[in-house]
């Protein structure tokens, strides 16, 4: 994988700066992070563009975590702008959080912009998002005792989404309902703010108490909390579309990086267990206004093995002590929740249909340091569907759980990865492993992370 300067692109007689995107190929935690932390470096501005503070993102610099959630990770370099875009969704007490936790570190957070289209997760949306969580999992008791037997599958289609409870859902349906939202710029509007978010509690009054709720949202504080808000970040906020245009036009290098990943799409994931935003590189365009034509290199990063956090099936699931090894050995645990996360053999179906929807343009192989130790890997590389084998994902969670994983297994390494900085260094069962990602995907592996820190990554080309 090289960052080598990109020809130019002709557009009305300007020169315009390479974009580079990068993606999570699972269901997210592959270690995007380090990824983006690690080529930096060559860009002048990191992007995030969707999601919101359910993504967690852990980088490891010189031994030192730093574990972000709304934060794009190129922060972590002094004078690089950090873009929060009009696809994101903005929780700004977590915002000013990871602002006051940098800044303690000594981390120059100056370089933050954040769109003045992106919409506001309001505490109402969290406890919305809570309270449908406590009705859903109710649901699925009940009505799947009283579907017990009828061959139908029981509580199928209403069983709780494992969400956050960071209020995302809710959010991004509010931006969908129009009426009730509320952007980053409104924050600095006070009779707009006002007004939208009146509208907002007498529209979700009845319904929130309809789940559960002991009382209805009180306008006048979520104003004031609002306000504040704004006040405080009122530098931050500017119409980032024109600024990333701007920089391009400028010959600035750009770096887009996803939040979550491709199989918790809305639209392409294993619906309805998804998260609420477009997560693949299709999802920049409409979450920055930068056109997917300006957008040249594309790097896809998978584990080498599979996690998923909370509801929807992971076929190559491990229920058992090597499940727990990986998952010990690989710190699986959510970097927001503090959840343990399901673990799982590598599902090369899944990142193969990942790979396909990204365009993706290299590999970015991370953890393989965790798999050392093992006599024999398993891999999938097919589904059993009805008594057919296809290679072809299937994204539809309740129908993607009737399948079963067909497994290629291929021999195992003992050696410690952790020190090595080249192919060469690595046994060559590890080399071989990362061929079958390769040639099954059709996808070349440009970086392999073999630990935690920046500096424990092997680059290819």
């Amino acid at each position: 994988m090289q960052h080598t300067a990109a020809g130019p692109n002709k557009t009305s007689g300007m020169n315009h700066g390479r974009c580079t995107a990068v993606v999570g190929l699972q269901w997210g935690d592959e270690g995007k992070g380090k990824v983006v932390d690690l080529i930096a470096p060559a860009y002048d501005a990191v992007v995030r563009f969707n999601g919101g503070a359910n993504a967690g993102h852990s980088v490891v610099v010189k031994g030192e975590r730093y574990a972000l959630h709304l934060m794009p990770s190129g922060i972590l370099y002094p004078g690089k702008l950090a873009v929060i875009g009009n696809g994101v969704v903005v929780d700004p007490e977590v915002v000013l959080k990871e602002i006051s936790g940098l800044n303690t570190r000594g981390v120059d957070t100056s370089g933050l912009v954040i769109s003045d289209r992106a919409h506001v997760v309001m505490p109402y949306h969290k406890q919305e998002d809570e309270l449908r969580e406590a009705t859903l999992t109710v649901m699925s008791a009940t009505i799947g005792e009283a579907g017990a037997g009828d061959g139908g599958g029981g509580g199928a289609g209403v069983k709780s989404i494992g969400t956050t409870k960071r209020g995302i859902g809710p959010c991004y349906a509010d931006k969908a309902q129009r009426a009730s939202a509320v952007r980053m710029g409104d924050l600095l509007r006070p009779a707009v703010l006002r007004r939208k978010i009146e509208i907002a509690c007498a529209l979700k009054g009845p319904m929130l108490r309809g789940l559960g709720a002991q009382a209805n949202p009180d306008a006048a504080g979520l104003t004031e909390w609002a306000r504040r808000m704004g006040e405080q970040l009122r530098d931050a906020i500017k119409d980032t579309t024109y600024l990333l245009h701007d920089l391009r036009a400028q010959g600035k290098r750009v770096l887009f990086e996803g939040a979550n990943a491709t199989l918790l799409d809305v639209d392409h994931g294993t619906y309805p267990y998804v998260t609420s935003s477009s997560t693949t590189a299709l999802g920049i365009p409409s979450g920055t206004g930068t056109p997917c034509s300006a957008i040249s290199e594309i790097i896809g990063v998978v584990k080498a093995y599979s996690t998923r956090v909370g509801n929807g099936p992971l076929l190559t699931e491990l229920l058992d002590e090597t499940g727990d090894r990986i998952r010990d050995r690989g710190r699986e645990y959510g970097t927001t929740t503090g959840r343990p996360r399901r673990v799982g053999w590598l599902d090369l179906v899944a990142v193969k249909y990942s790979v396909m929807l990204s365009g993706v343009t290299s590999l970015a192989v991370t953890l393989l340091d965790v798999l050392s130790g093992f006599d024999e890997l398993k891999v999938a590389t097919g589904y059993r569907f009805n008594g057919v084998v296809t290679d072809r994902f299937i994204p539809d969670g309740e129908v993607l759980s009737a399948a079963e994983p067909v497994y290629t297994t291929v021999p195992g390494f003992s050696a410690d990865l952790t020190t090595a900085r080249s192919m060469d260094e690595l046994p060559v069962e590890a080399r071989r492993y990362l061929d079958l990602i390769e040639s099954f995907t059709g996808a070349e592996v440009g970086l392999v992370g073999v630990g935690p820190d920046r500096e424990q990554t092997i680059r290819c080309a």
